[in-house]
């Protein structure tokens, strides 16, 4: 099943699970939540909350003779309701207290803090093999052809990397020993093409994420982003609403979903730019960095795929690759300043609906270009 077709499918599963518990509806109506699952605690109903991505899904419940009603309950609904099988080697019930449990490449355990249990988080031993693999083969890749090209990829993996599984409340723990583990690989196989220090001076896309003080290889004049230096990032609790299968979930999440820079910045990262030097490249990852993801004219966030650079004074005028010479700019907004012809200034004028403030910014770029002022 596709991922599309799964979530369409399966929210019908998402809002039973809700409804036989955290939505169940009661006589009284409740100031909070917190009074209205107190009441439900009375009841015989069985306690439960679904986490689902595609059509891999848990429920979490207290007990095990809960967890018993609701793995039938759930294998009945499927069958019945929406025609599916589960996959008896998958499906099984577990105690979080006594053994780990696998979700989307983190491992999930209700670990001792004092009198109480509270959420251990990690990743599987499953990743871990795979990501070292795929940093043997990097590094191999970097070794035998020591570009800023291979330098800037590896970094995006990393960068990728840490904003996934920077929700694990273990994953310093973890890529410390990831680190530790390839420690003499990494050292063995770039001693000859790069530099190991401290950095000196790094870039701001650099200093963003990463702390100075953690040593790493400098190749072709970028460093790499050290694989142990990360921290655990604290994740906010999710209004349930937030779905796109209801008119109110789909307008709070235009509202309440932002846009994540670093997400865009490991995309930017693995941009094809085989003309350009790497002041360029460093410069234009700062620059989108400082800006937070925003057009310099419009202020609209931009996503990777609108992102276009460009030179405020031209190069063929006597511009740099230099940071204060840069704009990020919406690809359309970059063409409006460079168009020429009527038709085509008449096009993007219409499809951007700039203000009149836009404009004059736009022209103030068009004459370090040396071209004609747009009405």
């Amino acid at each position: 099943m596709s991922p599309l077709l799964s979530n369409v499918v399966l929210n019908d599963l998402d809002q039973w699970v809700a409804g036989q518990w955290a939505e169940f509806p009661t006589a009284s109506a409740y100031a909070r939540d917190d009074g209205k699952y107190a009441a439900l605690k009375k009841t015989r109903l069985k306690e439960g909350y679904i986490v689902r991505y595609a059509d891999d899904f848990k429920i979490l419940c207290r007990d095990w003779k809960t967890a018993q009603k609701w793995y039938h309950a759930v294998k009945s609904y499927l069958q019945e309701r929406l025609k599916l099988d589960i996959s008896p080697e998958k499906s099984q019930i577990l105690s979080l207290r006594k053994r780990s449990s696998e979700f989307l490449g983190f491992t999930i355990k209700a670990g001792k803090k004092g009198q109480q249990r509270v959420s251990h988080t990690g990743i599987t031993s499953q990743k871990k093999q795979q990501i070292k693999r795929e940093m043997k083969e990097r590094i191999q890749k970097i070794r035998q052809s020591p570009t800023a090209k291979n330098a800037l990829l590896f970094n995006s993996y990393v960068l990728g990397l840490h904003h996934y599984f920077n929700r694990a409340t273990h994953v310093s723990l973890e890529f410390s020993r990831l680190a530790r583990d390839l420690r003499m690989f990494f050292y063995n196989r770039l001693k000859q093409v790069g530099k190991y220090e401290r950095p000196n001076n790094p870039p701001p896309v650099y200093l963003k994420f990463y702390s100075p003080n953690y040593k790493t290889f400098k190749i072709a004049n970028v460093y790499l982003f050290p694989l142990a230096n990360v921290k655990m990032k604290i994740v906010m609790n999710m209004n349930q609403s937030l779905t796109p299968f209801t008119e109110e979930g789909q307008r709070l999440t235009k509202g309440n979903i932002q846009p994540d820079v670093q997400w865009e910045i490991v995309k930017l990262m693995k941009s094809r730019l085989p003309d350009r030097n790497v002041e360029y490249i460093d410069n234009r990852l700062s620059r989108y960095s400082m800006k937070m993801g925003k057009c310099e004219i419009t202020g609209l966030f931009l996503y990777a795929e609108d992102v276009h650079c460009h030179h405020h004074l031209p190069i063929g005028l006597g511009g740099s690759d230099q940071f204060k010479n840069l704009r990020i700019l919406h690809k359309d907004v970059h063409k409006l300043i460079h168009a020429s012809t009527d038709k085509t200034i008449l096009e993007f004028r219409k499809r951007l609906d700039l203000t009149d403030k836009m404009i004059t910014t736009v022209n103030q770029y068009r004459k370090k270009c040396n071209l004609e002022l747009i009405d």
